[in-house]
């Protein structure tokens, strides 16, 4: 295929992908993940108790500072992110063989529910990551091929920008430099090299001067979520090794093994070196987290980046099949993800398939994954009503705020909630719990003796206040209403709404008020280093 012939289909591609994803970025309300990442910017830092803070300032971007808080524009940011990196995917495989070759790269990288759907419509930190990510492999790609320092130079920053994003940046570097080590040794005397390990190394500023100011917390939370040695845990493990094989689509998995193997063999036509770069990039980090879910719970989009870098691999490969062979596998994985798609969102939407069973008032919804994207206008209006009657009944005070001792669905009910009713949201538990809700009490006043409060306890997540706050005081927590949540007729989740009246303790940070109990605040410790941050 000529490159003027290639123009066509990869335009119609792009095009096709903006409008579908467009369409649902605006339809569908937004993840509990998301709306947690929609308080990074509400709350801009040089980085976050979880992550960097890319994904909060590309939210800012492409928001205009929030001054375009809808659905649709906090995830415009993946609309954009996955658009680039289609097209660059298109060109890797242009750079590596031929426009044909291109053109299967990024049908293969669309058909990836992890491309289309985690970082083309959801707004997550891997929106950015996967954008950088891939233009720094292009950039090293050229490097190999051309020579050209300058592709070294974009690099670096470019995995810099990738780190900003999320840590798992690092493993491009990792790979990069495990190839030059052990099949490319001369490229250790290119002082271009250092400058371009320098720039990344610049790009992580914000991160350490973050950490510096807040005892490294970020680095010792996630050193806490892996690790390659305890109990051998195999539930965990094929949870991790299942959600890979649909995270990247069935069919791209297969083919994706198959390319590893005819690499391995010498049987896919393009240069060594590229394939070794990309073996020793991916490979390593698949493996590790597969090997880190052997002992504590993974998310198998942790691993996902890995994989795309597989994808250049895999149109090469095809591209020695026949038209009609090669058009089947394509045919095949694009069927998977609509079909994907489409039963995903009619699920959310309408419930069709029941996934939850439970009967119990406070239990309904909690094994319904697709509860987290519905629910939550209703939500507004029903709480709104019961707001104003409990404030003109003399019961609250308008500026009672609300509180959750989870980030999740506390960033939910903050933004679906409390941000049209310009209602203050903080975080009353521990750290572990609350996460960026930690500071966001600092900024919105901390906690002071006689506030009162709303709490809501979704059956989704369900935790009675009388647990949760166990170890504080309110001299008064009572229900004042239950919410139901309707989908297609049906009662599919509840959410109980409780007065909190009366803080005994203030004005305190939340660890004097834990401080203040120690009795009880034992029972909720836990043996982690972070703890007792």
């Amino acid at each position: 295929m000529s490159s003027r012939k290639a123009i066509k289909p990869i335009f119609l591609l792009l095009v096709i992908s903006i409008l579908i994803r467009a369409f649902l970025a605006g339809w569908i309300e937004l993840g509990t993940d998301e709306a947690y990442y929609w308080t990074f910017a509400k709350y801009p830092d040089w980085s976050h108790f979880d992550h960097p803070g890319m994904v909060g300032w590309m939210i800012q971007l492409f928001s205009l500072n929030l001054m375009f808080d809808s659905e649709f524009f906090l995830r415009l940011t993946s609309i954009v992110c996955m658009t680039l990196g289609t097209w660059i995917m298109y060109c890797i495989g242009k750079e590596l063989k031929d426009e044909t070759t291109g053109l299967c790269a990024a049908l293969f990288y669309t058909a990836s529910i992890y491309a289309f759907v985690i970082t083309g419509i959801f707004i997550l930190p891997d929106a950015p990551l996967n954008l950088f990510w891939l233009l720094a492999f292009w950039m090293f790609i050229r490097f190999l091929r051309r020579q050209s320092n300058w592709s070294l130079l974009l690099a670096g920053l470019s995995i810099g920008l990738a780190i900003l994003s999320k840590y798992t940046g690092i493993f491009l570097w990792a790979g990069f430099l495990l190839y030059i080590l052990i099949f490319d040794r001369k490229h250790l005397k290119n002082p271009f090299l250092y400058l371009s390990l320098l720039i990344t190394a610049a790009c992580c500023f914000p991160i350490v001067f973050w950490n510096l100011q807040n005892d490294f917390i970020s680095f010792r939370f996630h050193g806490d979520r892996v690790s390659l040695f305890g109990k051998p845990n195999f539930t965990s493990f094929f949870t991790e090794l299942s959600g890979e094989f649909f995270y990247n689509n069935p069919m791209n998995f297969a083919i994706g093994i198959l390319a590893v193997i005819a690499a391995f063999r010498k049987k896919i036509p393009i240069d060594k070196q590229i394939q070794r770069l990309t073996l020793l990039t991916a490979l390593p980090m698949i493996a590790l987290f597969l090997l880190f879910s052997l002992n504590r719970n993974t998310l198998p989009h942790w691993s996902a980046p890995a994989f795309v870098l597989l994808i250049p691999l895999m149109a090469c490969w095809t591209t020695s099949f026949s038209q009609r062979r090669r058009g089947i596998i394509l045919s095949v994985s694009m069927t998977f993800l609509v079909l994907t798609l489409t039963a995903g969102v009619l699920e959310i939407k309408t419930g069709f398939v029941s996934l939850d069973q439970n009967t119990e008032a406070t239990q309904i919804g909690r094994n319904d994954i697709t509860l987290d994207l519905y629910g939550w206008e209703q939500a507004c209006n029903k709480f709104s009503t019961l707001r104003d009657q409990a404030i003109a009944d003399g019961e609250m005070t308008e500026e009672a705020g609300i509180i959750g001792n989870n980030w999740f669905p506390t960033a939910s009910i903050d933004y679906y909630i409390a941000r049209p009713l310009g209602m203050k949201v903080k975080g009353y538990g521990h750290l572990e719990k609350i996460h960026k809700y930690q500071w966001i009490n600092e900024i919105e006043g901390g906690f002071n003796k006689g506030e009162d409060y709303w709490y809501i306890a979704d059956s989704h997540y369900y935790i009675d206040p009388d647990e949760a706050y166990a170890y504080t005081n309110f001299k008064e927590i009572c229900l004042a209403d239950t919410i139901p949540i309707k989908r297609n007729g049906k009662t599919v989740r509840n959410l109980f709404v409780y007065e909190c009246k009366s803080l005994v303790y203030g004005p305190l940070t939340l660890e004097q008020v834990l401080e203040n109990n120690k009795e009880k605040r034992e029972s909720y410790k836990h043996k982690r280093p972070w703890k007792n941050y």
